[in-house]
């Protein structure tokens, strides 16, 4: 699986077209099976009944709302392109996905982007669509419910890749070949960093670090505490539901600091000084 981020734009229209191979707007429902996630508060806005009928230029200015609420959100670089798009293509031998595989995807290429967190509540509006088969598009708008900006990683590129990793290694599908370990004849050892960066990456792993475990039990005892009569439960719900975005913000800082590790420049060694000219055997100087 191959990930690509495109240039970010101030409009969804035209990232949804390219997704669906044709331009925005498109009359008539899109097919249910087209949108295979989006951004867990959306049944706030719609019955579930009514999203498989929505048209594309209605998910187009779905994910534009958030451009109209707050007009002047801007990163902290001032660019106020907010549209972010990524693509992820199967390689061509890959077997088709199922819809469950690829909603499931879909969730674990936002979550390494960065702009899905679980438990916020006042997070991005995206959605994950297919317009050909092995290919996914994550479309995602970076200004929050708050109005403030959704950063992205600073490796971002790297957690995408090593999440597309994860991915061919759980569903079974074709590796990326990857660069060889060794130049020349000499093969690189792993450095007292390399080793430590490993430790925190899989302290930090998503899919089966301990702490991805512990938040995946704390946000189920949320979600089953939240179903409970009484005032208590909400409350409590809500309680648990901060505690599991701590430990995924900790997940994130180790992430950060395992990437923090490996881009490291390496110590300069000084050049050899240049050896003494001789002189001939019995030459006065």
């Amino acid at each position: 699986m191959i990930p690509r981020v495109n240039e970010r734009t101030h409009a969804a229209h035209d990232p949804l077209g390219e997704a669906l191979g044709r331009s925005v707007p498109i009359e008539g429902g899109l097919p249910a099976y087209a949108v295979f996630a989006y951004w867990p508060a959306l049944g706030s806005y719609t019955q579930d009944v009514e999203q498989a009928t929505w048209t594309a230029a209605q998910w187009a200015e779905h994910l534009e709302d958030p451009l109209l609420d707050y007009p002047f959100a801007a990163s902290p670089q001032g660019d106020r392109r907010a549209i972010f798009h990524l693509d992820a293509r199967l390689h061509p031998d890959d077997r088709d996905l199922s819809g469950a595989e690829w909603a499931g995807v879909s969730c674990r290429l936002a979550r390494a982007a960065g702009f899905e967190t679980p438990g916020d509540t006042t997070g991005c509006h995206w959605i994950a669509v297919q317009g050909e088969p092995g290919r996914l598009d994550l479309i995602a708008n970076l200004i929050r419910l708050d109005g403030t900006w959704q950063s992205l990683p600073a490796d971002l590129l790297r957690r995408l890749s090593d999440e597309a990793r994860r991915i061919e290694e759980d569903l079974r599908l074709t590796p990326v070949p990857v660069a060889s370990q060794q130049r020349g004849s000499v093969q690189v050892v792993p450095t007292a960093s390399t080793q430590l960066t490993t430790v925190l990456a899989q302290l930090a792993d998503e899919r089966s670090g301990p702490l991805a475990t512990v938040r995946g039990l704390v946000e189920h005892a949320a979600h089953r505490i939240a179903r409970q009569p009484g005032a208590a439960g909400p409350v409590t719900a809500h309680r648990l539901e901060l505690i599991a975005r701590r430990l995924h913000g900790i997940q994130q800082d180790l992430d950060a600091t395992a990437a923090h590790l490996t881009t490291q420049p390496r110590p300069r060694v000084a050049a050899p000084a240049p050896p003494a000219a001789r002189t001939s055997a019995g030459r006065s100087p």
